[in-house]
This record gives C-alpha cells, structure tokens and sequence, in this order.
C-alpha cells in the first residue's frame, strides 16, 4: 500500500538470495513469515479470518494471526493485512470482503477499498466490472464470518475429433489445429490487440487464425480459447487485450464477442481465462494434478487445477497480485500499486531491467520483437543479459514459495515468451536455488515444456475444452 508502515513491514524479509540488479527486492512471503513468527513470539496473538463472497454462493475463507490491539507491533497489522486482502481479492475474486479481527484492522481495509481509497482500483474491479454489484467490506468478529463454500469442476481434455485452439496474449495470438489428439498444425502471428479502440480489429484477427487453422483440417467439430483477462461464461468482464476499447463500446461489443465469434462457426465453443488453460496444459502434459501454471508474457497468466484435476473458479489474476513489500517498488500501470506480479514475471520485467543495465530497446517495434533482441544478448553470451534473467528467476523463487501459501502445489509449470530459449534454464536454477536457501521443506517440482509446447501448449489445452457430442 506504500508509506512508512508497509517500509516495516518490508524490513522484515532477509533474503538469503538477492536478486544481483534488484537490491531494494523484499518478497512478500519473507515479510509475512516473519511477521507471523513475531506474532507467535508476541503472546499477544489474536485471529483474523478474511472471508470472500462471490455472486455464484461460492467463498472463501483465509486465517492467519495478528496481534492484540495495543501492542506496540500492532501498527504492523494493518499493512500485512491490507497486502493479505490485496492477494486474495486477485486469487479467488470476491464482491464482498468479511474482515473478522480486531476492529481498526476492518475499518482499515474498509478505508483502503473504497471509492476514494487507495485501492480504489480493485474496489472497482471486484464491483461492478467484474461481478457487476457493489463492492462492500463487512467488519465482524472472527467467529462471525461465514464458512467457506467452495466448489470445482472438470476442464477440457476433450481431444476426439476435429478441433481448433486459440491463444490470445498481447503481443501475439496463437491458434492450433487438432485431429484426435494430434496437433497437426499451429502458427504463431503478432498483432497489436491493447492499442485498438474498435474492436472489429480482434474480430478479425481472431477469425483469420481459426480460418487458417480450419484450412488443415477436414473438418471442424469444436473450437476452444484460451483469452487473458477474466471470462465469465464465456464473456469477457474486463482483459487487458481490449484495453483502449471505450467502455461503453466493450460492453455493447465486447462481453459478446467470443459469443458471436461462435455463431459464426456454429459448433461447440469454450473461452477460458488464459491462466487456467495454462494449469490445465501441465496437468495434461505431466499426467498428474494440482498444478499451477504460469505464463511469462506480456502479464502473468496464473492458472490452477487442483488435486482432483479440476479448476476452482477463482480469478487466478496473480499479475495484480503483490511479491514485493517494498514500499517503492515498480507500480503496475494499470492499478498503480506497488510489488505486484506484473512487473517481476513478465516481459515487461525484462524491459524495466533492461533499460537499467543500459541494453536499449526499439520502442517503436512491437512488444515480441523488443523482447526478442534482448534474449538475442543473451543466446550471444551477453553476461549483463544474463543477468537480467538471473535477476526474474530469484523474483521467480520467492513468488512461487508465496503462492505455495495460498494452493497445494504439486507441479509447477511456467510457460511463455520469457521462459523460451536459455532464459528459461537459467530462471529454473535460480529458482531451485531459492528453495534450496530459504524453503528447503517446500517440496514442488518446477519445470519448463519443451520449447513447443513452451511456445503453443496453451492453444493446444485451449482446443480440448468444449465437450461434443
């Protein structure tokens, strides 16, 4: 949340890896460890339990431990709460928030999401854009907040017949073409989906690459999506792809858009969020379930099937939510707050380091191509390159270790433009260096696809999701 409160509590994390061009770096799970040590050390511990309501009667419930009100570490509730209601708002979604705790912790998150507070962003988001009713934070005691209720269902796998995947990201958009579980064909085309007002141009370049793919095949029995942002019922509520489309125009055109994208084709069809598609990609690639699933792009795509191989209908959006405490830490462009996933674990963590190591980029090219000549550097042995890499797989390290808190994580699979090349290998040795440090108890096995499906397993995942017949 920034300020002088978030600082101490950002003083917390020691790391025994620093990130080699990131030295202000304080991870969030480090912070949060030892702030609950300290509250267990207090004698003065209270609970706290974050409850999350969303519109369908599923919710959530986190509990963790604060001090008594008046201790003189109490001031410190209050940022590693905020920051705890940041991640979980970002991870399983919700309208309504339950703080049941000690009453100057409710009022302050009650402050922080509000129109006016600073939050306002996500007090917007969880409102009305995406679950379209207002926003509402109740203040109880902890035994008053109600249970959780949460559910899953299967995904995809469906692989009979003639099918077609697409994989919209920002800097390019992928489709496939699958014949009974075989994928014959797949391309990779960039487009330019965040600086286009009318979203006829999304039209379009989505229908151009599943004509292509529909050119090699003899049929077409269903088609599936994989599209960042959030797609509820097949309708995007809010997606960075369409970021410069005018409001009222996304929501007369936009919310219907793989709707009529459908009609067209006039066979099943299934959008999901791209993360989830990203999880189920390495359930199916490695046979075996609670996997998460992170997409290095142009965002971070975070998907998760859990232990029974189904997916859990949370948001799953980890680029907005926070790993670095530190109160000056890179903002996000769009929300504006500080630490949050999207500029540690993406291309645009590359460009940021990039410029501070001095390496120039072409703004004018696009996104992929700027991204491209940077791990041009360092396929040529670039060591200040090398370094850039380096530096995103410490980031990597705690992240994952953070996300560990929040889901069962079995399998961990990372995926995406950032991981290709020998950047990916690099990334994956800081990270088991990081486990090996600071979380040797945290047993998950972290790994990169092979470069193919590194590049298009989401698309294939994508074409297994609508059922036939």
């Amino acid at each position: 949340m920034g300020g002088p409160l978030l600082g101490k509590l950002a003083e917390l994390a020691q790391l025994q890896v620093p990130p080699v061009l990131d030295e202000s770096f304080r991870p969030a799970v480090l912070a949060n460890r030892a702030f609950r040590e300290a509250v267990a050390d207090s004698g003065q511990a209270t609970p706290l339990r974050i409850g999350l309501q969303r519109p369908d009667g599923t919710s959530s419930v986190y509990e963790t431990q604060v001090v008594s009100s008046g201790h003189p570490m109490a001031e410190l509730n209050l940022p590693y709460a905020e920051r705890l209601v940041k991640f979980l708002l970002w991870q399983k979604g919700g309208y309504q928030v339950t703080i049941g705790g000690p009453k100057e912790v409710g009022e302050h998150i009650r402050d922080a999401y509000s129109p006016t507070g600073a939050r306002a962003f996500d007090e917007d988001f969880m409102g009305e854009t995406t679950y379209e009713r207002p926003f509402e934070v109740v203040i109880t005691g902890p035994d008053n907040v109600p249970p959780a209720e949460e559910v899953s269902v299967p995904l995809g796998r469906h692989l009979e017949g003639a099918r077609i995947g697409f994989d919209l990201g920002a800097s390019d958009r992928k489709a496939a073409a699958v014949l009974d579980g075989e994928t014959i064909f797949s391309e990779e085309v960039v487009w330019d989906p965040r600086n286009q007002e009318d979203p006829s141009y999304h039209f379009e370049e989505i229908m151009a690459g599943l004509k292509s793919a529909a050119e090699k095949l003899p049929r077409v029995d269903a088609i599936g999506g994989s599209s960042a942002g959030v797609i509820i019922n097949n309708r995007p509520m809010i997606a960075s792809l369409f970021r410069e489309v005018p409001r009222k125009v996304f929501n007369a055109k936009v919310k219907n858009l793989f709707l009529d994208i459908a009609k067209e084709w006039g066979v099943p069809f299934e959008v999901a969020n791209d993360g989830d598609v990203t999880a189920l990609a390495g359930s199916m690639s490695l046979n075996d379930n609670a996997v998460l699933g992170i997409a290095m792009g142009s965002s971070e795509a975070a998907g998760y099937v859990n232990e029974q191989g189904n997916i859990t209908g949370w948001l799953n959006e980890l680029a907005f939510a926070p790993i670095d405490y530190h109160p000056e830490a890179p903002a996000d462009e769009w929300s504006d707050d500080t630490g949050c996933g999207v500029q540690y674990l993406t291309q645009q963590a590359v460009f940021r380091l990039a410029q501070q190591v001095g390496i120039e980029l072409d703004e004018s090219a696009p996104l992929a191509d700027q991204l491209k000549s940077v791990q041009k550097l360092l396929e040529a042995g670039d060591e200040t390159a090398r370094k850039i890499w380096e530096t995103i797989g410490v980031y990597a390290g705690y992240a994952i270790a953070h996300y560990a808190d929040f889901y069962t994580i079995k399998h961990l699979l990372l995926l995406g433009r950032v991981t290709s090349g020998s950047g990916g290998t690099i990334m994956i040795d800081k990270i088991r260096e990081v486990f090996a440090k600071e979380f040797p108890e945290k047993k998950i096995n972290i790994q990169l696809p092979d470069e193919k499906t590194r590049r298009v397993g989401q698309a294939v995942a994508a074409a297994s999701l609508p059922a036939t017949g």
